[in-house]
């Protein structure tokens, strides 16, 4: 389809691929002071999870920032799975207070917070003017933001390489996000010593959505099935798989069959919880071209409507994101098996690491269930506190991402998705 003639006239022929200068490594967090020479800052925000104190990390940090000469300040009230509340309270300190760079420190819910802030300093206005339209008004930044580096202590959200901000607004029962190109980090340090700070719980959830992103934006509707837009500013961040996101987001199935049971066993084994931060980085970069789609719209609801449910490595009760997403992904995987069994079966053989004799449209399935049950994950929307007679709200809530659905390699409809979240309370 790169070169082919015969494409519609209104459908786009190009696709772009913009990313997060990226440095991985054991002690890559020692070589901040280095990176920060090169942006003459004279103020930082520190935006850091607060459970990084107890560990040091917060201390090498600074240690680190105090190298470069800059001045800092620190902010630490972090929402875990913010909140627009929380995000309104983050951003009214940015506004009361100066820097010229940000530093974030923490997992997905740390670096969203630390770019809704950034997005707020320079561009002002009130945090639901960005939230994505319909819920929000899906207003654009209108210029480039501050620098901001992201070092990820998690493997799961691949937040230091998305466009993308995620918040949970209580009020409406649902999850969802704000989304533009200048959202995403300047900088990742990924450090696989820092993985150890997570809980095993924590790492399986985060591990789990990482697998989720890779294998939704690799089987997303292609780029070249989209509407063309009318200018380069209106092509989505979303835009569909392509040849390059692909590229990432098979490496990060590959590491996610391989290394997530080992990552959640033993944290101190590095190799493995190293392998899971650089997949999800590697994820990151593949669904911030490509985009996710129908386990993510189902996956905002789920998180949204109930807070009933304990997972381990957790201290409030709610349903952590990774979980969200990977309870429907079996049931979403077999309604999309029939457009493209290949890159289906693809997916189900990275993950198990050969190839699959007799394989078929249970295969990918097959091996998420095998992969969640390992973990310790919940068996599916049941377990998370719901009954069918909840499935019609989880519908409504989905049915409004649809910024999400728009890149599902195909359409669904209200009764699919009934059909899917069905088959999702219980995967075994």
């Amino acid at each position: 389809m790169l070169f082919s003639n015969n494409e519609m006239v209104h459908n786009e022929t190009i696709f772009g691929l913009e990313s997060t200068q990226l440095k991985f490594g054991r002690n890559s967090l020692n070589e901040l002071g280095w990176e920060l020479n090169n942006y003459n800052s004279k103020k930082i925000l520190l935006v850091v999870d607060p459970v990084l104190h107890d560990f040091n990390v917060t201390q090498k940090i600074l240690d680190q920032i105090k190298l470069s000469g800059a001045e800092v300040v620190t902010f630490d009230n972090i929402s875990i799975e913010p909140t627009l509340k929380s995000f309104e309270v983050a951003s009214q300190y940015a506004l009361e207070v100066s820097f010229d760079l940000i530093i974030a420190a923490g997992g997905g819910s740390t670096i969203d917070t630390a770019k809704v802030i950034n997005l707020i300093k320079v561009c002002g206005g009130e945090v639901m003017d960005y939230v994505n339209a319909p819920i929000g008004k899906g207003k654009k930044p209108t210029s480039q933001l501050l620098p901001l580096i992201a070092i990820p202590t998690t493997s799961g959200s691949g937040s230091e390489a998305t466009t993308v901000a995620v918040l949970d607004i209580p009020e409406m029962n649902l999850k969802t996000g704000i989304s533009h190109r200048f959202l995403r980090p300047t900088l990742a340090l990924v450090d696989p010593e820092l993985s150890k700070t997570t809980p095993s719980g924590v790492t399986a959830s985060a591990g789990l959505d990482v697998i989720c992103h890779a294998i939704e934006s690799f089987i997303s509707k292609p780029y070249h099935q989209r509407e063309k837009p009318n200018s380069p500013d209106e092509r989505p961040p979303y835009q569909g798989s392509n040849p390059v996101s692909d590229i990432w987001s098979m490496k990060a199935i590959d590491f996610g069959g391989k290394y997530l049971s080992r990552a959640v066993l033993n944290g101190e084994d590095v190799e493995a919880r190293g392998n899971m931060m650089l997949s999800a980085t590697l994820a990151g970069i593949g669904f911030g071209t490509a985009g996710v789609h129908i386990p993510h719209a189902c996956a905002y609801p789920i998180a949204g409507l109930k807070y009933s449910y304990q997972a381990s490595g957790y201290k409030k009760c709610f349903v952590p994101h990774g979980f969200s997403v990977i309870v429907t992904a079996p049931a979403v995987f077999r309604f999309t098996y029939d457009v493209d069994p290949v890159k289906h079966i693809k997916a189900a053989e990275l993950l198990n690491g050969s190839v699959i004799d007799n394989p078929s449209s249970e295969s990918l399935s097959y091996e998420l269930i095998k992969l969640m049950k390992e973990v310790g994950a919940p068996s599916g929307i049941k377990e998370l506190g719901y009954v069918e007679q909840d499935i019609s709200k989880i519908i409504k809530g989905a049915m409004k991402q649809q910024r999400l659905l728009s890149i599902a390699p195909k359409e669904v409809s209200e009764n699919d998705l009934n059909q899917i979240l069905i088959q999702s309370m219980e995967n075994w």
